[in-house]
């Protein structure tokens, strides 16, 4: 996959899409064996060289009502392997985001729903240790 607009089609494709537009996407991710939902989200960023870079994330928790949130990231970077923590807005509040960016060299169907199950996954447990609940 070699643009956005063929990683789109393919998510519409398998996937539902709960909002599109051009380089931004969110997706619903069933888990659990359907007992739990994770919205996922996909957009495209420019990397320090320029070059196009897809960014999966989810939110996990919503700043404001996690109080320790930030320390919890902290730590989940220090210690993560793949994604990392970061603060991002949505609807004009601020969210902590599991994320995780990939060139688009190399990513093909196969990877792009390994990484999409993997921050899907890691968010909706994350989630759960931080918010308590399935709130994304």
């Amino acid at each position: 996959m070699r643009s956005f607009e063929q990683i789109a089609d393919w998510v519409a494709q398998h996937y539902t899409v709960t909002h599109m537009e051009p380089f931004l996407l969110a997706l619903e991710l069933s888990l659990d064996q359907g007992r739990r939902r994770q919205s996922v989200f996909l957009s495209e960023l420019m990397d320090e060289d320029g070059g196009r870079v897809l960014r999966i994330s989810t939110a996990v928790a919503d700043r404001e009502h996690s109080r320790d949130a930030l320390a919890k990231a902290l730590e989940f970077n220090w210690q993560s392997r793949a994604g990392y923590l970061a603060l991002g807005e949505m609807g004009g509040r601020s969210y902590l985001h599991l994320c995780e960016n990939r060139a688009y060299p190399g990513l093909d169907a196969t990877e792009l729903e390994r990484a999409l199950l993997r921050i899907g996954g890691l968010g909706d447990g994350i989630e759960r240790q931080l918010q308590g609940g399935d709130a994304f």
